[in-house]
């Protein structure tokens, strides 16, 4: 059984409040996009599980660590059924770039493992256990673009589509760590509804939808500040950071050519949405 877990981004990326667990509430959209990983299982008679990444088996302590392989433990708990699986795992999505590569594998994998082992767990449930698993896995058993808000467990329906744009792009070398990108948060509530203005023309976007995790990663890593300002100086009709970064990606009515000329020594993709 093989599936092709995708990217995201965030439209907009509100912190609105610090919870009593210490997490964060926040307000995003998430849009689906077609930067894929390769993720297939085969049954392994008389075993556990093995996991290979990019065709290298991944060390016992390695493998724990892997969202794929907890996302498979999570199952395992409330269903001994679920054993005996040679999981391959080719990795296409850039990681730490703020693309929810991780918890796509991790999603896609509950997925699976539900038709494999005919577990009839519902939608509902499987967001759920992807809840446990990381704040951006659930938006993928459904995969369609959602408005979120708690820590990006909670949805609302939202018909929005890109179809027709072009989609720039960008991740430097920087790797942004979770505990950097919130040190200088401090949790508002947006002066613009994200719910109402995603609604209006793209070109408005630039100064009503805000990654509030770029005034904390821009001043440490002007080289992603400036990627930014490149892509709008490029005509980008909207450009952002996903999640808490490091990509940073541009939204244009044309395509967009010799991007690794423009940005040397960093990722660069261009695709039609």
């Amino acid at each position: 059984m093989i599936t092709f877990p995708n990217a995201k981004l965030n439209i907009g990326l509100n912190v609105v409040e610090k919870r009593t667990d210490g997490y964060h509430n926040l307000q995003t959209i998430f849009y689906p996009i077609a930067i894929e990983d390769v993720l297939e299982i085969n049954p392994l008679d008389g075993g556990d599980i093995e996991l290979f990444v990019n065709g290298t088996q991944c060390a016992a302590d390695e493998m724990e660590g892997n969202l794929v392989i907890k996302a498979y433990r999570a199952l395992q708990r409330d269903f001994p059924k679920v054993r005996g699986i040679r999981t391959s795992l080719i990795k296409n999505i850039p990681s730490g770039a703020g693309l929810g590569g991780g918890s796509a594998d991790a999603s896609f994998m509950l997925k699976m493992l539900n038709e494999h082992f005919n577990l009839q767990l519902s939608d509902e449930q499987l967001e759920k256990y992807a809840t446990k698993l990381g704040a951006d896995c659930p938006i993928f058993i459904k995969n369609k673009p959602v408005y979120a808000e708690g820590i990006g467990e909670i949805f609302t329906d939202i018909d929005f589509s890109l179809k027709g744009y072009y989609l720039a792009l960008i991740k430097p070398e920087a790797f942004i760590s979770t505990k950097e990108a919130f040190a200088n948060i401090h949790p508002h509530f947006p002066e613009h509804n994200l719910l109402s203005v995603y609604k209006k023309p793209i070109e408005e976007w630039k100064n009503l939808i805000v990654n509030d995790f770029e005034d904390s990663v821009f001043p440490n890593h002007p080289e992603i500040a400036k990627i930014k300002e490149s892509l709008y100086e490029m005509g980008a009709a909207y450009a952002s950071m996903s999640g808490s970064g490091s990509t940073v990606y541009g939204i244009f009515r044309n395509p967009q050519e010799n991007l690794e000329g423009k940005f040397e020594g960093c990722y660069c993709k261009c695709l039609k949405l």
